[in-house]
């Protein structure tokens, strides 16, 4: 199974598009887990999503979808890196079995986080507003202002798609009017495309039934993979922030101190030599 992300764009005008679908990614993501089928569900659309919206990164680092809520899914996020790694999580969601997004993300807060190698780092937090994950998202670009967007998304707990449509910054060659055109035009076309098409389809298939009276460029695709970004440095440093003192009194209460990634499951111990030698390498 290869899991692909592939732009296109439409010739003569300011539409770009991207187009996902996650198998063993999704696949590997689930096995780590004992999810109920609708927050495995609603897991892969928000894959498929941060898949989709990392496209658009022009550096190396990290775009993180999540929602926190008081539904049945208290948090829920994805995240996906510029080299095209993927992970997702939901937590305390064992009981969660209503259909409706609405319950499952009841007064939820959509965060959209951007997290670059070198440079500053963007979050943008929005109220959750929509039936469904593409309708938030399209809330999401409507309020932050950007360029218009629309967004497909569809899981069936095997695999994960997605296809995204952008406008891009207007260009001298087309005039208001006709780029307002187009974008109705292929957005309306869009709007036809079933989940279970989504799903099925291979990706020049899906475009040409929607637009093979347009002219439609496909670029090569990217190829996709699960991959957590936990480390046992990553780890230490996060143990440094607690201090010396409080590390110390957990050996000396417990034996050692034992981290396990929620992500991908990976186990970390460390006694109080590893804590000693973490705090020597810090004076140095």
């Amino acid at each position: 199974m290869t899991d692909q992300l592939q732009r296109f764009i439409f010739d003569n005008t300011d539409i770009r598009g991207e187009i996902t679908r996650l198998d063993k990614s999704y696949q590997d993501t689930l096995a780590n887990h004992n999810y109920p089928e609708v927050v495995a569900h609603l897991l892969g659309e928000f894959m498929a999503a941060a898949t989709l919206l990392s496209a658009t990164l022009k550096f190396e680092g990290t775009l993180t979808l999540q929602v926190r809520s008081e539904g049945e899914i208290p948090l829920i996020m994805a995240e996906a890196s510029s080299d095209h790694k993927l992970r997702a999580i939901a937590r305390e969601a064992d009981a969660a079995s209503s259909k409706e997004f609405t319950q499952l993300l009841a007064n939820g807060q959509l965060i959209i986080t951007v997290d670059p190698k070198k440079g500053q780092r963007y979050q943008g937090i929005v109220v959750l507003e929509g039936n469904n994950l593409s309708e938030c998202l399209e809330a999401y670009f409507l309020q932050s202002e950007q360029l218009s967007t629309r967004v497909w998304l569809a899981s069936n707990n095997q695999q994960a798609v997605g296809m995204m449509l952008q406008e891009l910054p207007p260009s001298d060659a087309i005039e208001p009017a006709q780029r307002q055109q187009q974008w109705q035009h292929v957005t309306k076309l869009a709007e036809t495309l079933t989940a279970e098409e989504l799903l099925s389809l291979p990706f020049d298939e899906l475009l040409y039934r929607l637009y093979h009276q347009e002219q439609v460029r496909l670029f090569e695709a990217d190829t996709l993979a699960f991959q957590c970004s936990c480390s046992e440095t990553r780890t230490l440093n996060a143990l440094r922030t607690l201090g010396r003192e409080e590390l110390d009194s957990i050996i000396e209460e417990t034996g050692a101190i034992d981290i396990n990634c929620e992500f991908c499951h990976q186990h970390y111990r460390f006694d109080s030599a590893a804590v000693a030698s973490l705090f020597e390498q810090t004076l140095h």
